[in-house]
């Protein structure tokens, strides 16, 4: 076994980095080349077609059947020129990734040949198979009939040889069984409210648009010493191995020159982002040994998840070429930081202003003090409801610890903001303000941008950290779909929105003039919302007691954070705001469930066979030689000498066969905790249950083989350690 170790080490350090295919052009050039978007369809669409598409994209209109067609027949013309030779709609299920089936273009004609077709019936609906994914009851595995329907805000693209169209998928009775339908749902929940909002401020304003810009951070390992690992193959994260000497302490792998064959994979993978239009703008070394980060400017937030997920998937496929394996898992090695997937999130109205950047007169910071303080108070309320969004079975390794935002949500604002809303929430505005109060209020409020100028730098330690012109959500996962945290993010802020409108209509109705009962409303909110707001150390003992102070909530354990979707006042939010009914909603919180089960399943069945098959035949060998090594020395030196020689070794010997014992005790427990769990019919009582009884024997099973690691002769263990994984490059 260990011999697979040592040939895997020896085919990376032998492997030469690949040529990176290097495009001619500039990357203007060739930028959205194999993007269907609005040039192209200038081009291959009737006048009354391209109106059709853009009127559904700017403004949610239906495209008929008749303009349908004549868009299919010019997307395949498009598509087959630049090699296509079949089409696929493109959707995300409710699991770890995106689903595509392929069709060729041709059909068979009378006279026994085949041409090419594609008409407005295959653009916009498809009836894939329905039964395999992941409902949480709403579909049975006899139904098997789902449906995905076409998405043209997400133009469509050419990946390989494949036509791809961006959809929704829902069940035969139409039920979300996807990430997309609901974010489109909450997007537009909150592109009407902003939108009533800001009417306030601009009459001009009419839409209100959601942006996003992800950070996407993953390690880069050599494709051998991963088929090296079972644990990383099966599960994403090492269930084992101690740490190596050397990690992190120094920070020495922060930004700094990234390795060639890292560089090189990067390149490529930009490439081809390039060409499918994904606005990869940021590339670099993160803090861990082979962890880098890939970063694009912001887009909308429905196309710019498109493009997180499509990255991924690319980053995967160019990996391979490159002999490397992509880890998004969010703590992949333990003791050093894991991976997450910042997402900066913003509103912009269609007259172009960013409603969380400062603006030039008290006028426009009014508006955007407005969406700040609304913001706040969103988070504050829904806090329990934007963890349950991030916190997953990987995502929990990483919450918590000292690399990323606690579980414990908070928002960071400066300490100029924060004097800002101190200003205001002393302001005497329950009653009708003097000219005096008002101009000094005015004159308050017309400092913000100067103040903000210097308030841009973020509190790394905040989960939900203000940075200048938008808020930074910190607590995302690396491997999660961005559309999880969107949907109740905009869907909190759209609800808020709403409940702000209604407070400010109530006290113009009683007389009250509207800038001085936007003040007060806002006074208000900004005193309720005051325990979320929080600048100082996120990862501090004393900020736990201060948060339990503040009456905020502090749950780290999967099956209780995902119990908040359940309650009735979120249930009623997401039905009110049209994102998810309740059947939707109990349907999804199952499947994460049961996400939850099958993945603490899989790795406590993995590191069970790993710790029997790989482990212990290798303590054993080893104990063996030892036992060999004392007979030897017994018969060799006088029972003096030998006393003086042999009693570390003794010593030893114990040591490894107490690991072993453990190991194997441990291994049996942990299999028949996992068997009582299995007979358990509830699976919220099953996720409770894998939680409280299953899991903790990952921990306690590592701590003996990690400890064996370092006994048994490197020669002979047989799985790459962490010091090969991080710095063999």
């Amino acid at each position: 076994m260990a011999q697979f170790r040592f040939k895997a080490l020896e085919e990376v350090l032998n492997r030469q980095p690949l040529e990176v295919v290097r495009e001619e052009n500039l990357v203007s050039d060739y930028y959205g080349m194999m993007v269907f978007d609005q040039s192209k369809m200038k081009k291959y669409l009737s006048r009354e077609a391209y109106k059709a598409v853009t009127d559904a994209i700017e403004n949610g209109t239906t495209v008929d059947r008749k303009m349908a067609d004549q868009v299919a027949q010019g997307m395949k013309a498009w598509a087959i020129e630049n090699g296509a030779t079949h089409y696929t709609h493109w959707f995300h299920p409710l699991t770890d990734g995106t689903a595509e089936k392929h069709d060729a273009f041709i059909v068979h004609g009378a006279d026994g040949g085949v041409i090419e077709s594609f008409s407005g019936n295959l653009l916009s609906q498809q009836e894939p198979d329905a039964s395999s994914f992941p409902s949480g009851g709403i579909r049975q595995t006899f139904e098997a009939r789902g449906y995905t329907a076409w998405d043209p805000t997400s133009p469509a693209f050419i990946s390989e040889t494949t036509l791809t169209i961006p959809t929704i998928f829902i069940s035969y009775t139409g039920e979300a069984l996807d990430y997309k339908t609901p974010l489109l749902r909450a997007l537009q929940a909150v592109n009407k409210a902003a939108t009533d909002v800001c009417q306030y401020f601009d009459k001009n304003v009419t839409s209100v648009q959601t942006n996003l810009g992800w950070e996407q951070e993953y390690f880069l390992i050599d494709e051998a010493l991963v088929m090296a690992r079972p644990d990383l193959v099966l599960t994403g994260r090492t269930l084992m191995g101690h740490s190596s000497s050397k990690d992190q302490q120094l920070a020495d792998h922060y930004f700094s020159s990234i390795p060639t064959r890292a560089n090189r994979f990067m390149q490529d993978v930009e490439n081809e982002a390039y060409k499918l239009g994904i606005p990869v703008k940021t590339r670099h070394n993160e803090v861990a040994p082979n962890q880098f980060e890939f970063a694009p400017i912001y887009e909308e937030a429905n196309l710019a998840n498109d493009h997180n997920q499509l990255m991924m998937d690319i980053m995967q496929k160019i990996a391979r070429k490159h002999k490397f394996r992509v880890l998004f898992h969010e703590k992949p090695f333990a003791g050093i930081n894991g991976s997450g997937k910042h997402n900066n999130w913003s509103l912009s109205t269609n007259t172009g202003v960013n409603l969380y950047s400062p603006g030039k007169n008290p006028k426009m910071n009014l508006q955007f003090l407005t969406f700040v303080i609304n913001t706040l108070q969103a988070v504050y309320d829904g806090q329990d409801l934007l963890r349950a969004s991030i916190l997953t079975a990987s995502n929990a390794h990483r919450l918590g610890a000292n690399e990323a935002p606690p579980s414990i949500l908070s928002v960071f604002l400066g300490t100029e903001v924060s004097n800002m809303l101190d200003l205001m929430e002393e302001a005497v505005v329950d009653r009708k303000m003097t000219p005096d109060e008002k101009t000094a209020l005015k004159l308050n409020i017309g400092r913000i941008p100067e103040i903000i100028l210097d308030n841009t730098d973020r509190n790394r330690t905040s989960p939900f950290a203000f940075t200048g012109n938008r808020f930074e959500f910190r607590a995302i996962g690396s491997s999660a779909n961005n559309a999880s945290s969107l949907i109740v993010l905009n869907t909190l802020v759209a609800n808020q929105l709403q409940k702000f409108k209604v407070a400010v209509d109530k006290l113009v109705e009683k007389g009250v003039k509207k800038d001085e009962a936007i003040f007060q409303v806002l006074k208000d909110l900004i005193i309720s919302s005051k325990p979320i707001r929080f600048n100082g150390d996120g990862y501090s003992e004393e900020w736990v007691k201060e948060a339990k102070k503040r009456g905020l909530t502090n749950i780290n354990n999967v099956p209780e954070s995902l119990a908040a979707y359940l309650r009735p006042e979120s249930l009623k939010l997401f039905k009110s705001n049209n994102v998810l009914n309740e059947s939707e909603m109990k349907g999804r919180v199952e499947v994460e469930y049961e996400k939850f089960v099958m993945k603490i399943q899989i790795e406590s069945r993995v590191l069970a066979d790993i710790a029997i098959n790989h482990i212990v035949p290798i303590a054993v060998e080893y104990q063996t030689i030892l036992l060999e090594n004392v007979k030897n020395q017994k018969e060799v030196f006088s029972p003096e000498e030998f006393e003086k020689l042999a009693g570390g070794r003794l010593e030893l010997i114990r040591e490894i066969g107490g690991h072993i014992s453990a190991i194997k005790n441990l291994r049996k427990e942990m299999t028949d905790a996992r068997a009582r769990a299995n007979k358990i019919e509830n699976l919220v009582d099953r996720a409770k249950e894998y939680d409280k009884k299953v899991r903790p024997y990952l921990e306690q099973l590592r701590e003996h083989i990690d400890k064996l690691e370092l006994i048994v002769d490197n020669e002979k263990w047989p799985l790459p350690k962490y010091r090969e994984l991080l710095f063999t490059r």
